[in-house]
């Protein structure tokens, strides 16, 4: 099948100004401007913090068309390895969205179901960072755009079950590693940030608090986030935080709460009790997810 050129432009022009790169992944990875790391085997395929693709990677021979065996959308394109059958599938998404931004936690998170899911249903390379993808404008791979077709996040959702709670192994893999970063952080910033505030301390303080945080938090990771990424995670979480939090503001909330939970629920709610007090809309998470989070020890 040949490759249409709009679609080699589009992908061209979706790529960062100077990506990493790599001829031999073995050999470590380059940035390069865009018009040089196109001639190399290897490409970084999303631009910094952002994700218009999703990448699989199939260790497998003939997993050219594990898609089609699966009931799976057709891809963007699929790159294929003609010495052993290994290959990259991607789709391409209607709407890219970026992965450090706290305000876009619930794309980032549904991203990431879909993602764990279609790389279980292909039999994808768990360990695969997606930094890194076979480069489909380099002659060495056997490439097939198969459709010029963009996907939402829902209508691809449509074709995997989403019920099942991510795994640890979802969690510290592709966009389970953003997903898990925010968490962690932002649990921690909500109490973290007090001291600050109350000492009158500056933004650049906090900020470089969080960024030593999220840096633990990296560290966990087989596969760690790229210090750009995990710099401006903490960008965000700080600056959210920041904004949101102040010792006025926590304690007119607690004063708000112990005036709410003066007046009797219909059920009969103490005016102590959580389902009163609503701890959680202080935490900025849903109530469901707070009594899960407590159930697991994540909140005292």
């Amino acid at each position: 099948m040949a490759v249409p050129v709009h679609q080699l432009d589009i992908f061209y022009d979706d790529l960062a100004h100077k990506p990493y790169c790599a001829e031999y992944l073995d050999r470590g990875l380059d940035i390069l401007p865009k018009r040089e790391a196109i001639k190399r085997r290897y490409i970084q395929g999303n631009q910094p913090c952002m994700v218009n693709y999703l990448f699989f990677d199939l260790d497998h021979a003939d997993s050219v068309l594990a898609w089609h065996i699966e009931n799976l959308p057709v891809p963007y394109w699929t790159a294929r390895n003609p010495k052993n059958g290994h290959c990259h599938i991607c789709y391409k998404l209607e709407t890219p969205f970026p992965t450090t931004e706290i305000a876009s936690i619930k794309p980032i998170r549904y991203a990431s179901a879909i993602q764990a899911a279609y790389a279980k249903k292909l039999g994808s390379d768990t360990s695969y960072s997606r930094l890194i993808t076979k480069n489909p404008l380099n002659k060495h791979w056997d490439v097939v755009f198969w459709s010029d077709q963009t996907y939402s996040l829902d209508y691809l959702a449509d074709f995997v079950n989403l019920n099942n709670k991510p795994t640890a192994e979802d969690r510290i893999q592709g966009l389970g590693r953003n997903c898990t970063i925010f968490d962690l952080t932002r649990f921690w910033a909500y109490k973290a940030v007090l001291p600050y505030l109350e000492s009158k301390m500056s933004y650049e303080g906090w900020f470089k608090a969080v960024l030593e945080h999220v840096m633990k938090e990296n560290e966990q990771f087989p596969e760690p986030l790229q210090y750009g990424e995990i710099k401006q995670i903490s960008k965000s979480i700080a600056k959210w935080v920041w904004q949101r939090f102040s010792i006025e503001g926590f304690s007119a909330w607690q004063a708000k709460q112990g005036a709410k939970g003066g007046a009797k629920s219909k059920r009969g709610a103490k005016a102590d009790s959580e389902r009163s007090m609503k701890p959680w809309e202080a935490l900025g998470i849903g109530q469901a997810t707070y009594y899960r989070r407590k159930k697991k020890g994540l909140i005292k």
